[in-house]
This record gives structure tokens, sequence and C-alpha cells, in this order.
């Protein structure tokens, strides 16, 4: 007989980076629907402001912070920790992507998304890790990374090479630190619907890289939540450094 209590996450303090809207906005609600406590970190303050609304009263907190900037992270980990109480699991979803083709890729350009989608996540994971070896607990990370750490696509240098680092991060950073009872898992979704990216899959291209994938079909964000909820809660207590995949099939699309 099933567990219902399984995926229960009461007690649990969440931090999740980049959600005031997209992905992270619907992790974070996620997370508190499961009984979570849930500090949503983002740099504009009116949206992630909004995103707590939405969230059940006492249940979220806006944090403001910039993943790229570690005394930023500092102050929004320790508002976190006044407020709703010591963290326990790290949702490093904070990303951005960049489509010039590699010839013309300005050195800044690659520069943020590297910064922002693994500089940042191996920053916040560390100072987490920190307080939770100091203080002699548990915790959990869980990394959201992409199906382009595993299988390239064109004009996504920057990104697939930052995903595809996110992904060896979780391993080494798994491998270290299971001594210290703090697991790291991470997440590689495949193509999922969202508000930036609704307008392309319905052009022609759009429609065309839709049909490669086995399923014939986007992904929607509700698609994530069991995996989310899986690596988030004790039912995965025996997985670190797993990466789970959520594609409709689509690494396994033919070449």
């Amino acid at each position: 007989m099933a567990n219902s209590s399984l995926f229960d996450l009461s007690g649990e303090i969440a931090f999740v980076t980049g959600a005031s809207a997209g992905l992270g906005r619907h992790f974070a609600s996620v997370l508190a629907e499961a009984g979570a406590k849930v500090a949503l970190c983002a740099r504009r303050r009116d949206l992630v402001a909004q995103a707590v609304a939405a969230l059940p009263a006492g249940r979220a907190l806006a944090v403001v912070g910039d993943v790229t900037d570690g005394a930023s992270m500092q102050r929004a980990l320790r508002q976190a920790g006044d407020e709703l109480g010591p963290v326990t699991l790290l949702i490093n979803n904070a990303g951005i992507a960049d489509d010039h083709a590699a010839l013309d890729l300005p050195e800044d350009d690659w520069d943020r998304v590297i910064d922002i989608n693994l500089k940042g996540a191996w920053r916040l994971s560390q100072l987490c890790a920190q307080h939770w070896v100091e203080r002699g607990a548990p915790g959990n990370i869980v990394n959201i990374a992409s199906i382009l750490a595993l299988r390239v696509a064109g004009r996504s240098l920057p990104y697939a090479v930052s995903k595809a680092g996110l992904v060896q991060m979780t391993k080494a950073l798994s491998l270290e630190w299971a001594r210290h009872g703090i697991r790291v898992n991470a997440i590689a979704p495949g193509y999922i619907e969202t508000d930036l990216n609704r307008d392309f899959f319905a052009t022609a291209p759009g429609q065309a890289l839709i049909k490669r994938i086995p399923q014939r079909r986007l992904g929607q964000p509700g698609d994530l939540d069991g995996a989310l909820l899986l690596l988030a809660s004790s039912a995965s207590a025996y997985m670190t450094g797993s990466v789970v995949t959520v594609d409709g099939g689509h690494l396994n699309s033919s070449l």
C-alpha cells in the first residue's frame, strides 16, 4: 500500500531561485502545496512579491537577490532563515539562454549565461552546504538542468555548456557531500511550454520541433511536478547524484 505521506514536505524550508515567473514560480507553488515553507528569490522585487501573493498566506516569503552576487545571496539566505527558519531544501532554478551562433557570440553574453546558470548554482549550493555542515544538519539540493546538457541543439552553446556543467556539478557535489547527509540531484527537462517560448512553438519551425518529440507534444510545467516532489522529499532518500529526465522521450528520438 502506498505511503500517502511519502511526498509530504511539512517542516521543509525551501529556497527557490528564479522564482518570480515561469518554472521557478510554478515550482514554488508545488512545494508550498506539499507543505513546505518557501522563500521565492528573484532580482525584481515587484514580480517576486506578486508570485508570493498568489501562494497561501504564511507559507511563502519574497526575497530579492542576484545569484551572480555572493553578498546578495548571503543576505537572501539570512532573510529566509530569520523569517521562515533555516533553509533545508535548495532549488537552483535561475537560468537564462542565448541564441547567438557560436561564431557571433559576444564574450559578455557567454559570461552572463555561465555566471547565472552554473556559477550562480555553485555559489548558492556552497553557501547552503556550509550552513548545513556547520549545524550538523542534513540538506537537499535539486538543480534544474536541461536535456541540452545531454544532447545539443544549434545556437545554444553557452546554455548547453552551462547545463552540462550543472549535471557534472550535481554528481561531483553529491560525491563529496554525501557523508554530510547532503543530497544533490537534478532534473533535466525537455521543452516545456512557458510564456517565453509559446510564440516560437506556434511558428512553423516550432511545430517541426514538436514533431520530433516522440510524444508529439510540448511538456507543461505540471509534467515536472512528480520529479520535483520525488527529489525534494524523503521518497528519494537513497538517491543522490541522479539526473531525472522529463522530456516526452525527446532524448530517445532518432538521429
